[in-house]
């Protein structure tokens, strides 16, 4: 089987992250990967490292001539059976030919540049109900949850290092630094809560108003500003609870994450998190926008007796159930086969 995965994102972001891994993870597990991309230093390299043929184009908005004819000699060239395109600008670009066209959603998106799909994937089973209510076809609708792409048994890294007293109680909270992620709620969390230290990985255009923000709220001395880091694994080592602040969320890779690096979960209750935590279970659940329910939820973690356990050995049965790589991976390989099966069982 031949796959060839095409990005026309440049940033960092949930779904090109996920892009990235699912790349190398269809690799690693013997499939003939090959990728389209918009340059990212980062991306290119550890796909050229891992050995993956890699073309970058320019996915430009106007007055780009170039993508559309590189996608279409790359498809006469490799003879996919399958392209797999991620965000609209990818699917839209798309040549057709003969071959499966997939694309991967991780949001609820409109689906005027899916169109010319074969079949959509959800990574929620919301957003799979989401495309079947905007008219999609249910047979033409696929739910593959996302896996956690994260070192497992990273060393962790070091507080001195980020300014951070090692007997701190540490929270950290992952993701680009946008609106939709409310990391003004947890700011205003740690305001109430004034003994933890707040790691914040991430990058995006609220960068700058969110220092503000905790300059305003008197906890800068706590708040450390990370920027977009690789090392998410060595963070969650050294972490003692992470907190999932989000307003929106359609799946939330940072949860199972958390589950997978035995890290216990503090979430609001957004879509992806409610279709896939328990609260009091494997994660404490609050309302969204809800910072006195958060700094109330991670005292909990902080003060109750055997809490922080029972709720890392939850949420680590459920990523070893439904998250890990080899189980998402299968499941993209299963998917694969049946519909190409489907297919030459329609050509013949």
């Amino acid at each position: 089987m031949k796959v060839l995965l095409v990005l026309g994102a440049g940033g960092e972001g949930g779904a090109e992250t996920f892009y990235t891994h699912i790349t190398l993870a269809l690799h690693r597990a013997g499939i003939e990967t090959h990728t389209a991309l918009r340059q990212n230093d980062n991306r290119v390299s550890l796909f050229k490292g891992a050995g993956i043929e890699t073309l970058v184009l320019p996915f430009g908005k106007l007055f780009d001539f170039k993508t559309k004819k590189g996608l279409k000699q790359k498809v006469k060239e490799f003879k996919p059976d399958v392209v797999m395109t991620f965000m609209n600008r990818a699917t839209s670009l798309c040549p057709k030919g003969d071959f499966l066209h997939l694309a991967r959603l991780g949001g609820y998106y409109k689906l005027k540049n899916y169109k010319n799909c074969d079949h959509l994937i959800g990574n929620t089973k919301d957003i799979v109900d989401y495309l079947i209510s905007v008219g999609w076809p249910a047979e033409r609708s696929h739910h593959v949850p996302n896996f956690a792409s994260v070192e497992v048994d990273a060393a962790p890294v070091s507080r001195a290092d980020l300014n951070t007293p090692d007997d701190a109680t540490v929270l950290l909270s992952l993701g680009r630094l946008h609106e939709n992620k409310a990391f003004d709620t947890l700011l205003r969390a740690a305001k109430i809560e004034a003994r933890p230290y707040v790691w914040i990985a991430g990058e995006g255009p609220l960068r700058e108003e969110l220092e503000a923000l905790a300059k305003e709220l008197g906890v800068q001395g706590r708040v450390r500003f990370l920027g977009w880091r690789n090392d998410r694994g060595a963070l969650l080592a050294a972490a003692d609870i992470c907190v999932f602040p989000s307003r929106f969320e359609p799946f939330g890779s940072v949860m199972i994450e958390a589950w997978a690096t035995k890290t216990p979960l503090v979430t609001t209750r957004t879509a992806g998190p409610e279709e896939m935590a328990t609260d009091n279970h494997d994660a404490l659940m609050v309302p969204v926008d809800d910072h006195r329910g958060m700094a109330a939820a991670i005292s909990r973690v902080m003060d109750e007796e055997g809490l922080a356990e029972r709720l890392t050995a939850a949420g680590f049965e459920t990523y070893r159930k439904d998250y890990t790589e080899e189980a998402c991976v299968q499941n993209y390989i299963d998917l694969f086969e049946k519909l190409l099966a489907q297919e030459k069982r329609i050509a013949s």
